[in-house]
């Protein structure tokens, strides 16, 4: 089983730290730091220009074994817990930032059809269960490849699960197809095509067919669907819909049937689209704003740039935070689900991009 090593951290976790490597850190960011000093129940981290770090008590305890092979000059990534205790530390957890790094390379795993030959530790009536980097995960017997699927005439769940029983104490090789960090899930399958196989299978599509697929597997950057047995393709976050997808799986479920368009065929590799099947707002849009316009919208999402704001279904501006000194006096000015008053400052609908100023009194 293939096992992440203590400092080994996946490039989606790296690109993390980049991003957050200017920022002040805050609760739940996972961050880097050198390890200045050990003592028997305190861990002291340098996180420059921010502070010092330390796990202590019971993220102290709950680390000791990782802990025991940490020396001074190491560098280590741990999760901020808490910024403001009364010693002026910036608390951390060694065990959170395990999770989480374990999480983004599950998540790699899914986007990059990682195989691993996992050993089968139970089964139940709907699948069999195995474990991945200490994590409990299940494989249901649909997706199990044709000679370990339980032939049984009648249904009959029993006879079910006396076949798959016959599977625990073995090693198959599976992949992740969903990987559910908040719900500590993991779904794998059994089911794939060899190269040969998948790129004969491949040819027989092109960029621009649009076809009916089921959806197999959701994580944060996308959904995957289901085109032929031994062919699944990508709809990234992007292609989703117009409007803004904080979450695939608000808008889909494993299972669902979808219509895609195919939009690029590389490497083997098939990417989806579901928006490109919709109309484009942007387009009509066009027709209705320009520049100057005074319009209303709500707030529908803060990021590290401003607000978000829509003015009508999937045509949403930013409100840029330099328009109010700090993030704090724009989110004491604006309320996510409240509706203001704005000028339009910016509108490229070819582009897709449109700012706003704000028409309210600023706090």
């Amino acid at each position: 089983m293939k096992e992440v090593e203590e400092g080994s951290i996946p490039s989606s976790v790296m690109a993390m730290f980049a991003e957050q490597a200017h920022m002040p850190p805050k609760e739940g960011d996972i961050i880097e730091g050198t390890v200045l000093a050990l003592d028997r129940a305190k861990l002291y981290v340098d996180l420059p220009p921010f502070g010092t770090g330390v796990i202590f008590g019971r993220e102290y305890m709950n680390a000791r074994e990782v802990i025991k092979r940490i020396n001074v000059g190491d560098i280590i990534a741990a999760k901020v817990i808490s910024t403001d205790s009364k010693d002026g530390y910036i608390e951390l957890s060694l065990k959170e930032a395990r999770q989480a790094i374990i999480w983004a390379e599950a998540e790699d795993a899914v986007r990059n059809k990682t195989q691993f030959d996992l050993v089968i530790k139970e089964a139940n009536k709907g699948g069999l269960i195995l474990e991945w980097q200490g994590i409990a995960g299940f494989l249901p017997a649909s997706q199990l490849k044709a000679e370990h699927y339980p032939r049984v005439a009648d249904g009959n769940k029993d006879e079910i699960l006396n076949e798959l029983r016959k599977l625990v104490g073995q090693k198959l090789p599976v992949s992740l197809i969903s990987a559910i960090p908040k719900e500590g899930k993991l779904i794998f399958s059994e089911k794939g095509a060899d190269d040969k196989e998948k790129k004969e299978i491949v040819e027989r599509y092109v960029v621009g067919d649009v076809l009916e697929g089921e959806v197999t597997g959701m994580v944060d950057f996308g959904v995957f669907v289901k085109l032929e047995e031994g062919l699944e393709g990508l709809v990234h976050i992007s292609e989703i819909d117009w409007g803004l997808v904080d979450d695939p799986r608000h808008f889909f479920k494993v299972g669902d049937k979808v219509r895609v368009k195919i939009i690029d065929i590389k490497e083997g590799k098939v990417s989806l689209s579901v928006k490109q099947l919709k109309a484009n707002p942007w387009m009509e849009a066009s027709e209705k704003y320009k520049k100057g316009d005074k319009v209303e919208g709500v707030v529908i999402k803060f990021n590290k740039h401003g607000a978000l704001a829509s003015i009508e279904e999937g045509i949403a501006g930013l409100v840029h935070v330099s328009e109010f000194g700090t993030e704090d006096k724009l989110r004491g000015a604006l309320e996510l689900g409240k509706r203001y008053p704005f000028t339009i400052s910016l509108f490229d609908p070819k582009e897709m991009r449109m700012a706003l100023s704000f028409g309210g009194d600023k706090k």
